[in-house]
């Protein structure tokens, strides 16, 4: 059932995604196009999307397991420091550049676009590397005992 749930899950993420124009970077590009012809047509997807979240995130802490029966994993991290803002700014380099974001590019993938093709091996490039070097900083730093 759990899987089934997911993939039903991803799906109407994907739909939602391409009907949207989230997976469109065209679309995405004009969003982002403050100084041209801005198109504020995703700030209501985003705004939508944000409501959401903050209801399912209200539901969950008050949860100890899921609707499924999985222990609930929520992210306990709540600062703001160099590395989230790092990230952040990377992030919206990259989305800024292609016009894509992990979840958008995916189904872009799998409609065939080109473009995404080229992004997707990018960040899983980039995936790689970051984990490459957690690992090697983990390594690094003396055990405390």
């Amino acid at each position: 059932m759990y899987v089934f749930t997911s993939l039903l899950a991803g799906l109407v993420f994907g739909l939602g995604l391409i009907v949207s124009g989230m997976a469109n970077p065209a679309k995405v590009l004009g969003f982002l196009d403050l100084a041209g012809r801005w198109d504020p047509s995703l700030a209501l997807v985003m705004t939508g999307a944000i409501a959401v979240g903050l209801i399912a995130f209200a539901v969950a802490r008050r949860r100890t397991v899921s609707f499924l029966g999985a222990e609930m994993k929520l992210p306990k991290a709540n600062k703001i420091d160099r590395r989230l803002i790092g990230g952040g700014l990377l992030f919206g380099i990259g989305w800024g550049i292609a016009g894509f974001c992990p979840g958008p590019a995916l189904v872009a993938l799998g409609m065939g676009e080109k473009k995404a093709v080229v992004f997707v091996v990018a960040m899983l490039i980039g995936m790689g590397v970051f984990e490459m070097l957690e690992r090697r900083q983990r390594t690094a730093q003396p055990s405390q005992a």
